[in-house]
């Protein structure tokens, strides 16, 4: 198996893997005062810092969470509270679920957030906060964050920012995006499953979604998920993966099977929306399992069915939202990697292409990667 689907969880990097399992065998727990539970809060506290320093955080703000739909949870329902919530119309379905009355922002043909639109939203009465990923998970579209924080200060709004799918993937400085809050999850970055943080720019009290016994200074209870976090910690460490030159590859290919890459010219650069015009998502996703490539469709519900994605209806990308796949490069992927997927997704095209009698028009429009529209119905050549 071929393994393209790291926006849904990247492979656990060697570091972080290490350090999980070192931090198995430390028996102890950080609230306890005698030897073994002061080692073990010392990791714990090791490794805040390191998670600080990789993100340009202030220590004590860094809140340890069992990953990034908690954490985003925690900022909307505690910093949000009393305030008027409005998100990105691109928002990832955590952010939504938390927010299920928030005024939804526009977003144009690339999936950037309308920030006149946001100026009048801010503008109206009240005190408001206002959530908004730095790049979106289906398409990797990157958001102008620093742009958004500045209209957020100018009408006293918070920004809390959805870092999951970016973090690993971009450098990230919490301070320089002027923004209140800042999510992540370990297992995008490498770590394991089952730790994130929620990063504050002020350390403040938050009203906690777990109440326990006063861990993580009363804002969320519970004993820390002490192995996760140790690993959360070391895959920090690793730079920000730079994965352009393989994604271009392998979008220049996929243009000339059909394919039609759905998002902005500022992607993650291991992101790829691939539509395939005519083609249900999920009937790509499992001839491309049956090749041995593992891809995801732009959504899909509990039950492991692809749904119509929400982000690409956001888009205004008509029948295409459901007739798009993601590609997304782990930190790992190899040139072979990219050769094995164009191989599979151009017999993939060709047989679905003729199953379909699609007319044979690609590049008619000088249609490019990343360019926004015209979409038009292309066929392999």
């Amino acid at each position: 198996m071929i393994y393209l689907d790291a926006n849904a969880t990247e492979p656990l990097r060697p570091g972080a893997r290490a350090a999980t399992i070192a931090a198995l065998d430390l028996l102890g727990n950080p609230a306890s005062i005698h030897q073994a539970g002061r080692r073990a809060r010392r990791l714990l506290e090791t490794s805040r810092r390191t998670v600080a320093a990789r993100f340009g955080a202030p220590v004590d703000s860094v809140v340890f969470t069992s990953g990034g739909t908690e954490a985003n949870a925690l900022a909307i329902r505690s910093l949000g509270a009393g305030r008027r919530l409005v998100i990105g119309g691109t928002e990832h379905d955590a952010v939504r679920a938390a927010a299920p009355t928030a005024t939804i922002l526009p977003v144009d043909r690339d999936g950037v957030a309308d920030l006149e639109a946001l100026d009048r939203v801010l503008a109206e009465a009240g005190p408001a906060m206002f959530c908004l990923m730095l790049a979106n998970n289906e398409t990797g579209t990157v958001q102008p964050i620093t742009a958004a924080a500045a209209l957020c200060r100018r009408h006293g709004a918070l920004l809390h920012v959805d870092a999951v799918p970016a973090a690993g993937r971009m450098a990230i400085d919490l301070a320089a995006l002027g923004a209140d809050s800042l999510a992540i999850s370990g297992h995008k970055l490498g770590g394991p499953k089952g730790a994130g943080a929620l990063l504050l720019a002020v350390d403040r009290h938050l009203a906690p979604l777990i109440a326990g016994g006063g861990q993580e200074r009363g804002r969320r209870g519970g004993t820390p998920a002490l192995p996760a976090i140790a690993g959360l910690a070391a895959s920090c460490e690793a730079p920000p993966s730079d994965m352009l030159a393989l994604r271009q590859r392998l979008e220049r290919e996929a243009v000339a099977f059909g394919a039609i890459v759905l998002g902005g010219p500022d992607r993650l650069s291991n992101t790829s929306c691939l539509a395939l015009p005519g083609v249900r998502a999920e009937t790509q996703v499992i001839a491309l399992d049956l090749a041995g490539i593992a891809v995801s469709a732009g959504a899909a519900c509990s039950s492991g069915k692809v749904a119509r994605s929400h982000v690409l209806e956001a888009m205004g990308v008509g029948d295409l939202a459901a007739e798009a796949i993601r590609v997304s490069l782990p930190w790992n992927a190899t040139a072979a990697d990219v050769a094995a997927f164009q191989t599979a997704y151009a017999a993939m095209s060709r047989r679905l292409a003729r199953r379909l009698d699609v007319p044979v028009d690609a590049g008619a429009d000088g249609w490019t990667p990343g360019q926004a529209g015209p979409y038009r119905r292309h066929a392999p050549q």
